[in-house]
Formats: C-alpha cells, structure tokens, sequence
C-alpha cells in the first residue's frame, strides 16, 4: 500500500504548483482523500478534503478560493492545485486516505515540500 506525493518545489509568492498524490495497493476510489500540511516548527493544518466520488470537497479557510482539489479514479489520483501561493502555505504536504470521514486515516504518503520564497 502506497500514498506517493510530487509536485512540490520551490515558488515566488503568487505562484502556483499543482501537487499529486498516487495511490497503490488498495481500492482507491473507496476512500476519501485528505491532504494536509505541516509547515517548520508548527503543528499539523488540515487543508482540503476529497469524497471519493470527487463531487464533495472541504477546504481551510486559510487556503479557500485559492486552493483547489480534486481526483481521477482511473488514475488512482489526487490533485491539489496552490495558487495565489502566500509565505505562510510553505510546509511539507501530505495526503492521506480514510474510508470515510469518521474514521481514522489508514494510509499516508511520505509528503512533497512547497517552499514561497522570493
């Protein structure tokens, strides 16, 4: 069972990237996917949400109308799109997967770094 994030980099302020997250080794579109992040000497900030449908998404309200997520079940596939990138979403992003939003989280990725710097 894999969760294998890329897309990551490094940014000026007001760039964007478009994160991915590969899933492997179970059945992805049972799962809603989570993504998440961890910025240097801070706690974990959850940031969006995916059903795993694809047709229901939650966002932070720190990353609303700037971050965008969504999913390709053929693909086995995550999205997340950064834009509008700010100093304050650079972090270390993770996802992960749970069969639903009342359980825990049964799988995670190893993360893919954003870095805003100008």
């Amino acid at each position: 069972v894999q969760l294998v994030e890329s897309g990551g980099g490094l940014v000026q302020p007001g760039g964007s990237l478009r994160l991915s997250c590969v899933a492997s080794g179970f059945t992805f579109s049972t799962y809603s996917i989570t993504w998440i992040r961890q910025a240097p000497g801070k706690g974990v900030e959850w940031v969006a949400d995916i059903n795993r449908g694809g047709d229901s998404t939650y966002y932070a309200d720190s990353v609303k109308g700037r971050f965008i997520i969504s999913r390709d079940n053929a693909k086995n596939t995550v999205y997340l799109e950064v834009m509008s990138l700010k100093f304050e979403d650079a972090a270390v992003y993770y996802c992960a997967a749970r069969q639903n939003y009342l359980t825990p989280y049964d799988y995670w990725g190893q993360g893919t770094q954003v870095t805003v710097s100008s």
